[in-house]
């Protein structure tokens, strides 16, 4: 096999990146040369990490699987590559895969680094799978049980799937809290209640936060009802964040709690590990519904303009697709 090129994205220093060619390896025995059909931009994670914000305390804890270079850069990140194998095993040739993978036209991996894709789970929907990943590990973490009353705080990508999710559960009531009004829709079409902070309902048993803002955290502690727990899983990289921890919080006997995908949720640690984990988040995506968070595209030759923009200005995009054919 001859030496093949691959174009990637390069964050060189915060907020500033730019496309770099590379020379893939021969595949070996064991490893699968891969084709990018689309990535997914993760744009909580990413424009933290794109703006240089990722405290040195956590550089290690937030290197993604097959990052290449340091925070804070130069560096390629991201984790949400949807491709086709070229190379490998006859019995994998040609197959659609997920691989947890930054923004590149070609890569080579070991075999077990990707998650075959289901036939009716398309290209487009299989870019969220790292965030599904998120939510089911986030859920997991919260522990609803039947009946129980969920504000979700945050009507990112995030928020929206453990919303989406916990609606599901037989009995449960879930409320989808967001300062856009514009998010109802989105709410509505994930068989969710919407309301904005100031009309929210309180009271709950479970709160998660996902909005990635102090004024977030402060809404879902003052929705919480007694001994509730309100699940942290918004990453402010290094913002400080005042949480409001007077008032009512000790009195409601709250449980703040923290909720990260690198490691799989304790209660289900014993039985899952990653793989079965994407497994899962991956078949949910069979339900078309998803389709409602995935807002924009954009080719590879313009993600750093794209990234740029997403990190700065916040327009109301959910999912954005980098398209590699």
């Amino acid at each position: 096999m001859s030496d093949r090129l691959a174009r990637a994205f390069w964050i060189i220093e915060a907020g500033q990146g730019e496309i770099r060619e590379e020379v893939l390896p021969v595949p070996g025995q064991d490893q699968l040369l891969v084709s990018a059909r689309r990535s997914g931009i993760s744009r909580g994670t990413e424009s933290l990490v794109f703006k240089g914000l990722v405290p040195s305390s956590q550089w290690q804890a937030m290197r993604c699987p097959f990052q290449v270079g340091v925070f804070p850069g130069p560096l390629k990140y991201g984790y949400a590559s949807v491709g086709q194998i070229d190379a490998g095993p006859d019995a994998l040739l040609g197959r659609r895969v997920f691989c947890l993978y930054p923004h590149q036209s070609a890569y080579v991996v070991p075999i077990g680094a990707v998650t075959v894709l289901p036939d009716d789970v398309p290209d487009t929907r299989a870019v969220l799978a790292a965030n599904m990943e998120t939510a089911v590990n986030g859920l997991w973490d919260a522990a609803p049980r039947l009946g129980d009353r969920i504000s979700v705080v945050g009507a990112g990508v995030v928020g929206a799937l453990v919303a989406a999710l916990a609606a599901r559960i037989p009995g449960v009531e879930v409320e989808l809290v967001d300062p856009d009004p514009g998010r109802a829709d989105l709410a509505a079409a994930l068989g969710c209640a919407f309301a904005l902070p100031s009309t929210a309902g309180g009271e709950r048993d479970i709160v998660v936060h996902a909005s990635g803002q102090p004024a977030g955290l402060e809404t879902a502690l003052g929705l919480a009802g007694f001994e509730a727990t309100v699940l942290e899983m918004s990453w402010y990289g290094a913002r400080m964040v005042p949480a409001p921890l007077g008032e009512a919080f000790h009195s409601r006997r709250l449980t703040l709690r923290s909720s990260q995908v690198g490691a799989v949720a304790t209660a289900q640690r014993a039985r899952w590990d990653f793989k079965r984990r994407m497994r899962l988040a991956v078949s949910l995506l069979a339900d078309p519904v998803f389709d409602v968070l995935l807002t924009g595209q954009s080719t590879l030759d313009e993600l750093p303009a794209t990234l740029s923009r997403l990190a700065d200005r916040p327009d109301g995009t959910l999912c954005h697709s980098v398209i590699y054919r």
